[in-house]
């Protein structure tokens, strides 16, 4: 195996969900900004870019979350940065939205003809290839899968760094953001709590990794 294929194998041997973080370690500015602006560029479907970072270090919100975030309480207990993914609801993901206007407008300068086919093309999509305006939900889960690719790329980054990590979905999606709203966080208008993640060092080295053998997920045809 190559160098470089060998350096991305052993960033994943390395990545695990991390449980048990060293409080006295910190991740410096310029290594989790690396890790931020992996999630940044991610792809995205059509390129609308669906979510927000909320970077939580605030020692007294940490604190109003712990009880109803009973998967991140290890992190609270001593990850360095800790980050909720949000997701945009159907008001901004929807075909005709304004944010889609503005995303082809002011972020990839599209020209209006080309905006409006870009635009026709995406109602198509909703419409009839995902069937996703059925119900708000639907379009909410698609745009939540979208920043699961952000998730990915940081805590991938993350790995190559050396830094650890831990993506968590245990917590009370109904309670989290009501805290979130209640502090004047979130607009719930716009936008649902899709994942969490944290990130530090490890307290401990983690179990072996175990995995399935690689054909037994492949199937080449």
């Amino acid at each position: 195996m190559n160098t470089k294929n060998q350096a991305i194998i052993n960033a994943f041997q390395f990545r695990h969900a991390c449980k048990q973080f060293d409080s006295t370690k910190v991740v410096s500015k310029e290594d989790f900004n690396t890790i931020l602006e992996a999630g940044h560029l991610s792809p995205s479907s059509f390129g609308f870019e669906p979510w927000k970072f909320l970077v939580v270090q605030d020692v007294k919100l940490r604190e109003k979350l712990f009880p109803v975030s009973w998967g991140a309480q290890n992190s609270f207990n001593g990850a360095s940065h800790f980050v909720i993914l949000l997701t945009r609801k159907k008001v901004d993901t929807i075909y005709s939205s304004e944010y889609v206007t503005k995303i082809m407008s002011e972020v990839q300068n599209l020209p209006k003809e080309v905006a409006d086919g870009k635009r026709a093309a995406f109602e198509s999509f909703q419409k009839n290839d995902f069937n996703l305006l059925e119900s708000d939900r639907a379009v909410f889960d698609w745009a939540s899968k979208q920043t699961y690719i952000a998730l990915g790329n940081m805590l991938t980054t993350a790995a190559f760094l050396e830094i650890d990590s831990c993506p968590i979905e245990g917590f009370n999606i109904e309670k989290v953001e009501k805290i979130l709203k209640e502090e004047g966080i979130l607009d719930t208008e716009h936008f649902g709590v899709s994942v969490m993640a944290s990130f530090g060092y490890r307290a401990r080295e983690p179990y072996q990794k175990t995995r399935q053998p690689l054909d037994a997920i492949v199937q080449w045809i």
